[in-house]
């Protein structure tokens, strides 16, 4: 899979740069040490020290997010349930770097990758409060921070599958029969086009490259929230079919506060198109590691 993909970088940093643009900007921390933790669609990411870090945006579209999540994450503190990144760092563009980028407190812990699914069930009830809470943040104070509208037409089941449809076939070849025979038919018979529009604060991303567990295994940090929005809340929904094995899901249902029909439709779309996604762009990576995870991600959506 060649070309320009949509997750190419229009700039870079490298750990020596993100050194010495940091330090430039909060010399207190110009003795660290400074290690590159990753990067996403988005930002290249940083540890400083064992205490904080710090994203870099990779492309023009990221720099309104990270200038959002400075204003509105701090605002979130009362009502967020599990732990989060805390903005503490705002640096400013430079003739050095073209762009604003963030330093945040480091919450500790390693993705959720290749869990038993009872280690998996163990989080159901952490996950629905949390998502819960996070739904409750009052809809007008995130639009007056910056928060988009519902700018990826949640909503609209009808692009979604024409858009999946053109996914399969660049990972076919990366796919079982079993698999691919399973997500073609489900694409197959989305039986409708729309659901109606609702209007709940979102983290927008909320995937297992955005999760963190502690070493048993249980979610204790939630990252990457430079998609925050107001949409539908399927939108982060989606977990209790990516990431929760069917028996667990009537626990975070419960815990939420429960879900209609339509939103559970919409909930598991996006929970088998945002892994597709990531498997696209784990293949790219050559990741394997990414690339099965997001592949289990995508089947455990589909059972019941």
């Amino acid at each position: 899979m060649g070309g320009t993909n949509v997750w190419d970088a229009e700039w870079e940093v490298n750990e020596e740069q993100a050194r010495t643009l940091i330090g430039r900007q909060f010399p207190q921390l110009s003795s660290k040490e400074v290690k590159q933790l990753g990067w996403g669609w988005d930002n290249t990411v940083f540890l400083i020290g064992d205490e904080y870090v710090f994203r870099f945006p990779r492309r023009t579209f990221a720099v309104g997010p990270i200038r959002m999540e400075g204003k509105l994450l701090p605002k979130l503190d009362a009502y967020l349930t599990i732990p989060y990144p805390k903005p503490l760092f705002y640096g400013e563009a430079s003739d050095e770097y073209p762009a604003p980028f963030l330093g945040y407190a480091h919450v500790p812990g390693d993705f959720p990758i290749g869990l038993t699914q009872e280690c998996r069930a163990l989080s159901a009830e952490t996950l629905g409060k949390f998502l819960r809470r996070l739904h409750e943040f009052p809809v007008q104070a995130a639009l007056e921070c910056g928060v988009q509208q519902d700018h990826r037409n949640l909503t609209d089941i009808a692009s979604r599958k024409v858009k999946m449809e053109s996914f399969l076939s660049k990972v076919v070849e990366h796919l079982s029969p079993e698999e691919f025979g399973a997500i073609e038919a489900y694409v197959g018979s989305l039986p409708q086009d729309r659901v109606e529009a609702v209007n709940k604060l979102l983290h927008g991303d909320l995937h297992f490259k955005n999760m963190l567990v502690n070493e048993n295994g249980i979610i204790s940090g939630i990252i990457d929230w430079g998609d925050l929005s107001v949409g539908h809340p399927a939108c982060d929904l989606s977990i209790a079919y990516s990431f929760l094995p069917p028996y667990a899901r009537g626990v975070f249902f419960e815990t939420y506060g429960g879900a209609d029909e339509e939103t559970k439709l919409l909930a598991r779309l996006i929970a088998v198109y945002i892994p597709i996604l990531i498997l696209m762009q784990a293949i790219d990576d050559g990741n394997e590691t990414i690339a099965a995870e997001a592949k289990s991600n995508i089947m455990r959506a589909l059972s019941d």
